[in-house]
């Protein structure tokens, strides 16, 4: 099967549907944005020790699965739904990490080491998509738990950019205006 398809080249794509509808709608930004997410969670998992593994690939498939309802505009009965479960399993995970972490008094400036810097940068694209999704105005239950779960996969990685530094013994640098 060939990588191309050439049915995008005029500037539309298909939705999990099958409707076509423009490269640039906000639903296919909201998707993208996902996508580059979940890519950049890989480099993520290529910096970070083994223990942290296996939440981040589960991170990638909830991911995945999420893209995936934000990419119809109507329910689809053979997507997975996405669990409630997913969104607690962050909140174990950062309340784990926060226990361990020394209490933040100001605003922390990323930087070294080069782990935390990328937890910081994944941070970011996460809160992007979430602006996205959250931009769909879409009430479908499976959409606002993406939008819950991209909110809390921000702190998780926030928390673990934190716990980087504990975990490889470097000090935080802090903004202090």
């Amino acid at each position: 099967m060939a990588i191309y398809t050439k049915t995008g080249d005029r500037g539309t794509t298909a939705l999990v549907s099958g409707t076509r509808i423009s490269k640039a709608d906000p639903r296919v930004c909201a998707y993208g944005d996902m996508d580059e997410l979940i890519s950049m969670l890989a480099v993520l998992r290529c910096s970070l020790s083994e223990q942290h593994q296996p939440l981040l690939r589960k991170i990638q498939e909830n991911l995945m699965w999420a893209s995936a309802h934000v990419a119809t505009e109507k329910p689809v009965d053979k997507l997975k739904s996405f669990s409630d479960e997913e969104i607690v399993a962050l909140e174990k995970e950062i309340d784990r990490m926060t226990a361990q972490l020394p209490p933040m008094r100001s605003f922390v400036l990323p930087g070294q080491p080069r782990e935390a810097a990328e937890c910081h940068l994944v941070r970011t694209i996460c809160r992007r998509a979430e602006r996205s999704v959250i931009a769909l105005n879409d009430e479908r239950d499976e959409v606002v738990r993406a939008a819950r779960y991209l909110n809390r996969l921000s702190d998780y990685l926030f928390t673990l950019a934190r716990y980087q530094h504990v975990e490889l013994n470097i000090s935080e640098d802090f903004w202090l205006p």
